[in-house]
């Protein structure tokens, strides 16, 4: 079975010729990596800028990767374009009250999530919260907040792969060390490669930018 990811973008646009900042491209980049080359990825409810955006920097990605769209509608319009009923769609959500299992993919072949959880909410925002409201059968992760990249990552595990969510590696709160005298902490669960936590290629870079920018001298 082909299984598609929703993510229903959350942020409103910044004021930059891209629209979107550069560490949500970095994570929407890896999610069309992450979903496999069977899997399918659709963006919604971007703006028209992030849109264009977006796009172009999907269509530079070379290798494998799942087929993707990028659209300036709301998930609910896509469905209702698509004729597919909310009941083939779930919704992760971290107060749910069931947990993602590998059988859940015999009940659901879309799954949405919310994109984007900016970086410094301490704590988090609920942003699932509008796509609650909207009636989605639903099911949680764990009780860690992740990026959205890996949370398309441990769903496509647990549903596609058939891993159950316990037997995946992870890391919480992982330390991001460039050199003796600067680090990161980042805020979220990953999944671990090793003893590494698995971010978007280019992100640990960005990172490092973005420390060296925030230096008062």
């Amino acid at each position: 079975m082909t299984f598609t990811y929703v993510i229903e973008h959350m942020e409103e646009d910044e004021t930059t010729p891209k629209s979107l900042p550069p560490w949500v491209e970095l994570e929407y980049a890896h999610m069309i990596m992450l979903a496999g080359i069977n899997g399918r990825v659709e963006f919604t409810h971007l703006s028209q800028n992030s849109s264009s955006s977006l796009d172009a920097r999907l269509a530079s990605i070379n290798g494998s990767s799942a087929s993707y769209r990028v659209h300036t509608q709301s998930v609910m319009e896509l469905l209702e374009q698509n004729n597919i009923p909310i009941t083939r769609v779930c919704l992760l959500d971290p107060k749910a009250q069931t947990v993602l299992a590998p059988e859940d993919g015999k009940i659901f072949d879309h799954f949405l999530l919310s994109g984007h959880h900016t970086p410094g909410d301490d704590p988090p925002r609920d942003r699932t919260s509008e796509l609650r409201q909207l009636g989605f059968p639903s099911r949680q992760l764990g009780s860690m907040q992740m990026t959205t990249d890996t949370a398309l990552a441990v769903t496509k595990r647990v549903i596609d792969d058939k891993v159950q969510l316990s037997a995946i590696p992870y890391v919480d709160f992982p330390t991001i060390t460039f050199n003796a005298k600067e680090s990161v902490e980042m805020p979220f669960r990953y999944i671990v490669n090793g003893k590494e936590p698995v971010l978007p290629p280019g992100m640990r870079e960005l990172l490092h930018e973005d420390l060296n920018k925030s230096v008062i001298f």
